[in-house]
């Protein structure tokens, strides 16, 4: 190896540097030939899935959807590129551990929903500072103006791919990998089309490495973020989550040498990602804004009552993610500074902290927290389908790419 670089913004502050010195061990900081070799990937995209993106236009919906429940053995005379999709999807890699898929699943539901604060304050919202993956994000339009229902997309996909037993193959979270997949193939189409598209600042739309990033901002930030607020986890666990999220970023066509086989390779890819493709700008601050709006409509329609909901809940979710990402870049997102609500956070922690201390040493306590945790998300799910009625199919997304 040669020099190391130094740390990016991201590990300097808040908490990504208390991680670096609680939960890293030894030194994760990489070179410049290192960056050199992920920044390829950069320029590169997902051919089996881009390959779908006309048959799909041209009327073999259908024919994706059997081979997605079915398998694609059930469907008679597929065009060559499905086949070779779905021969390739169905044939799991040997690394895949039915048994390490459960238990990783179970460690996540057991959060319920106290894991939707780190998706959202720390997960999407540290996305923004990627400035690069935000192009296609503004491009269709649809995070900036329909953040809210978006939020609420992105939270049930995360439960369904989270979920015990949905990662078999036809299970509910397999199809929404492969779904999600195939939406990113159409906006890669549809940017790809646009003549403003600067390759040369933003790189080819939603590459191999902003697919990565997606991943780590999903499963080793998700779980950091959840330490951060007391949650407890054994090595064992936080190892099977990272496996679950390996096998679904193999789904998504996340190139095998940037899916983390550890914990410790997921946070060097971090670092490496931090320092190359944390850079925020102008289009961050909006996308951020939007994010923070949405946190607000908790209270429309509730009077007075509802103007105190409304900025809890601003606060709250502004001062996790400012906790988490940091001064410098919450100040450059435009994140609420609310010493109080920081203070309560930093409270709760503790609490929950005191809480899962209990938890690891009562016989059973464990098993009761996973079934509360699994209730807590179908009674969102239920909810959320009651109010936005989520595209599940995510059809809309490919027709608006």
């Amino acid at each position: 190896m040669g020099e190391r670089l130094p740390d990016p913004e991201l590990f300097r502050q808040g908490g990504f540097r208390v991680a670096s010195r609680l939960f890293i061990d030894g030194d994760i900081r990489g070179d410049e030939s290192q960056v050199a070799r992920l920044r390829k990937f950069a320029q590169r995209e997902d051919p089996a899935a881009d390959v779908l993106v006309p048959l799909l236009r041209e009327g073999a919906q259908g024919q994706f959807e059997q081979a997605l429940k079915q398998g694609i053995d059930s469907v008679e005379s597929p065009p060559e590129e499905l086949e070779a999709f779905f021969r390739n999807v169905e044939a799991t890699p040997y690394w895949v551990d039915p048994e390490r898929l459960d238990r990783g699943a179970r460690a996540i539901t057991r959060a319920g929903l106290l894991g939707l604060f780190p998706l959202g304050d720390v997960s999407l919202m540290g996305g923004y500072l990627a400035s690069r993956a935000t192009k296609s994000l503004v491009g269709t339009g649809e995070i900036e103006y329909k953040a809210a229902r978006r939020l609420v997309e992105t939270a049930t996909w995360w439960i369904h791919v989270t979920t015990p037993g949905a990662l078999v193959l036809g299970g509910r979270g397999y199809e929404s990998a492969l779904r999600v997949r195939v939406v990113h193939a159409h906006v890669r189409a549809a940017m790809n089309r646009r003549k403003d598209w600067d390759y040369a600042a933003w790189d080819k739309p939603v590459n191999q490495v902003q697919t990565a990033g997606t991943l780590l901002l999903f499963s080793l930030v998700y779980v950091f973020g959840t330490q951060l607020l007391g949650l407890r986890y054994s090595d064992r666990e936080r190892a099977d989550i990272l496996h679950l999220w390996r096998y679904v970023g193999w789904l998504m066509g996340v190139d095998e040498e940037l899916l983390p086989a550890g914990e410790e390779d997921a946070w060097r890819l971090l670092w490496l990602l931090a320092t190359t493709e944390f850079i925020p700008d102008d289009d961050s601050k909006r996308l951020a804004a939007a994010l923070m709006k949405s946190h607000a409509g908790i209270g429309e329609g509730r009077g007075a009552l509802g103007k105190v909901l409304a900025h809890v809940s601003v606060a709250g979710h502004g001062a996790i993610s400012r906790l988490l990402l940091g001064k410098t870049n919450a100040d450059f997102l435009e994140l609420p500074d609310d010493p109080i609500a920081q203070a309560a956070v930093v409270a709760v922690a503790g609490v929950n902290f005191a809480a899962e201390t209990v938890r690891r040493v009562v016989p059973g306590a464990t098993a009761l927290q996973e079934l509360i945790g699994a209730a807590g998300r179908r009674h969102y799910l239920r909810q959320v389908a009651r109010v936005f009625r989520p595209d599940t199919t995510y059809g809309r997304h490919m027709k608006a790419a």
